[in-house]
Parts: C-alpha cells; sequence; structure tokens
C-alpha cells in the first residue's frame, strides 16, 4: 500500500471512491478542486493498492481570523475508504501527510468536522460550536420587490461583501477563499443564491438539493432584515441554519443537540507567538504581573508588564502549576480554551483539569469566552 500525493490519472480512482462511500456529488467536488488552477492535486494525498485508490483525504488552505488577526489553517475533507481497506490504519496515515503538508504551509491550526470521536485519536478536540439548522415553522412575512437567482463567479465580490457584514460581530471568523467560491458556485451538492432588490444583491444562502430529503439553508447574509426574509420566503427551505435574529420568530425551538468543529494544534509555542498581539490586547488595564500556564506535560511563563508581554519561557512537566500561583490548563483543552464559547471561567466549571489559579481575573481577561462564526465547504446539517 502506498500512501502519496495525488496525481491527475488518479482522478478516476478518486471519483469512484467518493461515489461510493458519500455521493455522485462528492466526486465532482473533488474533480472541481482537483483541476481548479489554485488548488489542484497537491491538495489530496491517497492510499493506492496498485493502480487502485482505496484511500484519500483532502487538505484545504483556509484563514480563522481571531478578533482581527490571521491565523493560516488547514481544513482536512473528503475522507473516505473502501470498508474492505477500513480498519488497517490508512487514515492515520493519509491524516500523517496531511499533518506534516499543513505544516509546510504555515498552517497554525487544523481542523475538521466527522464522526463522532473519530478524530480524537490524532490530536483533535472538540472546540467551536457548530450554528445548529432549526426548522422553519412558519414562512416570514411576504417582502415584495425581491428577486432570485443562482449566484455566477461576477458575483463573488458581493458575496464576500454579504458574508464579512454577516460575520462582523464574531470573534472567530472564516469565510470562504476566492477558489472555493468557484467550487460552490459550481458544485451540484448544493446551491449559492443571492437575492436582488433592483440592481443591488442584498442576500445570499446555500441550500442543500431537494433530492436530498429536507432542504436546509445556510450561509444566510443579507443588507437588511427583508432582504434575509425574502432569501428564506423563495427559497422555501425545511431547515434553516441559525445565523440572523430576523428568523428567530420563523424557527422551531433549540433541539439542544451539540454539534461542533474539530481543532488540532500542531505547534503551540509557534500559535502563542502569533497570538501575542491578541494576548496584548486583552490584558490591557490589568496589573503587572507574572504569567504561568502549565500544560501539564508542558509549561510557559512571560512577564505582563502592564503594557506589554515579555518573553514566552517554555518548559517541561508541570503537575501541579496552581502551588506555583499559575492556570492548569489540560493540553486536549486548550482548542476550546482559545477558539471556544467557555472561556477559562465556563471550562473551570465544566473540566476539573481547567483551573485559573489563584490570579482569576488576568486568566479569565486572557481567555474570555469566544463567539464564532465559520464558513466550510459542506454545509455542517443534513
Amino acid at each position: 500500500m502506498e500512501i502519496r500525493t495525488s496525481r491527475p490519472e488518479d482522478l478516476g480512482g478518486i471519483e469512484k471512491l467518493l461515489t461510493t462511500r458519500f455521493d455522485p456529488s462528492d466526486a465532482f467536488d473533488a474533480r472541481l478542486l482537483l483541476t481548479d488552477p489554485d488548488a489542484g492535486f497537491d491538495w489530496v494525498a491517497v492510499a493506492a493498492d496498485e493502480d487502485r485508490i482505496v484511500s484519500t483525504l483532502t487538505l484545504l488552505d483556509e484563514t480563522l481570523t481571531l478578533a482581527g488577526l490571521d491565523l493560516p489553517a488547514g481544513q482536512v475533507e473528503q475522507v473516505a475508504t473502501y470498508v474492505e481497506h477500513e480498519g488497517k490504519g490508512l487514515v492515520r496515515q493519509l491524516l500523517d501527510w496531511a499533518h506534516d503538508r499543513s505544516e509546510r504551509r504555515g498552517h497554525l491550526v487544523q481542523m475538521v468536522v466527522g464522526a463522532p470521536y473519530f478524530y480524537r485519536q490524532f490530536g483533535y478536540s472538540y472546540a467551536v460550536p457548530v450554528k445548529e439548522g432549526r426548522a422553519l415553522a412558519k414562512a416570514p412575512e411576504p417582502v415584495a420587490g425581491h428577486t432570485i437567482r443562482e449566484a455566477t463567479e461576477a458575483d463573488i465580490p458581493a458575496l464576500d461583501r454579504l458574508q464579512d457584514l454577516a460575520q462582523n460581530g464574531a470573534d472567530l471568523r472564516m469565510g470562504h477563499t476566492t477558489p472555493c467560491w468557484r467550487w460552490l458556485i459550481h458544485r451540484t451538492g448544493s446551491t449559492t443564491w443571492v437575492v436582488e432588490r433592483g440592481d443591488e444583491i442584498v442576500a445570499t444562502g446555500r441550500s442543500t438539493p431537494p433530492e436530498d430529503g429536507e432542504v436546509a439553508l445556510g450561509e444566510i447574509a443579507g443588507v437588511d432584515d427583508d432582504a434575509v426574509k425574502a432569501l428564506v420566503q423563495l427559497t422555501n427551505p425545511d431547515l434553516v441554519g441559525e445565523r440572523h435574529p430576523a428568523l428567530e420568530d420563523c424557527l422551531a425551538p433549540r433541539s439542544g443537540d451539540l454539534e461542533e468543529y474539530l481543532l488540532r494544534l500542531p505547534d503551540v509555542p509557534r500559535l502563542f507567538e502569533h497570538l501575542r498581539p491578541v494576548f496584548t490586547k486583552r490584558l490591557q488595564g490589568q496589573e503587572p504581573a507574572d504569567v504561568l500556564l502549565g500544560f501539564y506535560r508542558t509549561h510557559v511563563r512571560f512577564r505582563w508588564d502592564g503594557s506589554g508581554i515579555g518573553p514566552y519561557e517554555w518548559g517541561g512537566v508541570m503537575q501541579a502549576p496552581g502551588a506555583l500561583g499559575g492556570a492548569g490548563i489540560a493540553p486536549d483543552l486548550l482548542a476550546p480554551l482559545l477558539f471556544g464559547p467557555h472561556g477559562m471561567d465556563g471550562l473551570h466549571r465544566r473540566h476539573s483539569d481547567v483551573y485559573p489559579g489563584p490570579n482569576k481575573d488576568l486568566m479569565f481577561a486572557l481567555f474570555p469566552p469566544v463567539s464564532s462564526d465559520l464558513l466550510t465547504l459542506y454545509l455542517p446539517y443534513p
């Protein structure tokens, strides 16, 4: 069995595998990506049994933005293996390829949406909540003067502006890249819509095909409430991705089900150095202090002088940082601490191996709750 980067002659085998395990639309997505000038075969790994592709994985380039700071990220997608080849460690080897390739591309975070538990075996942690898809209980009040059509590549600047507007209030955000917009516009597994009012594009969203069963509408963005309501009226979905407050009265109650994006932090010291501007901004107003963060297998110390953060000093195992005046953070909970909705205070209330230590005010300021809005290639709900 050979684990390697894909080649042009692998395209048919990759399409066959994705069609067998998922859906023909997934095979079409692979063709769009593999033949795109801004992506290509270097983005996909395969396990080849002689000339047959038996397992595959795709690594996408993304950008997470936290408090205005961009973080290069890699997202794992389209992971598939023939049933008879499962349980042989092929996905583990493909993920090793992805993680190595991701680090060489400069990614500071890796992310995936996938089967429960599975990716936790490979260093991923549940970290960022997925916005819930809720049933449309009643249609919005009719809004006249709007028309709808499928988006084209010429609409990409308008789509970007609308999504930027929708994500404006989120602490953590991820938009679509220009190549991804092209794939979304041409793919068969979803339809990207634009709503027009006169000559102006005023709303956008993405829906799943009717043949999939329930029609889900997500990534809803608009210049005002009327534009958003018109989008829902004109697409008439069964399920609506929770995002816009103007639709709250039209949606069924929240189910309470939890789904989360999984994140992996390949190099924590490099990530902390990159996040220095974010940490510095958060600590403004805090009294000068020596800061200790213990991750049990490793730890870091730095000096906060009231205006800036001194050099990070990294060390090894530290079992009881609280006894030394520091905070304790289980390493598999660092991703949800940095990027999740609970912050130090909330995680401390949920996990006994996350605690702020004696300087609670500083730790709560350093690690606050983070609101989020992430756009991914696949809508995260059926």
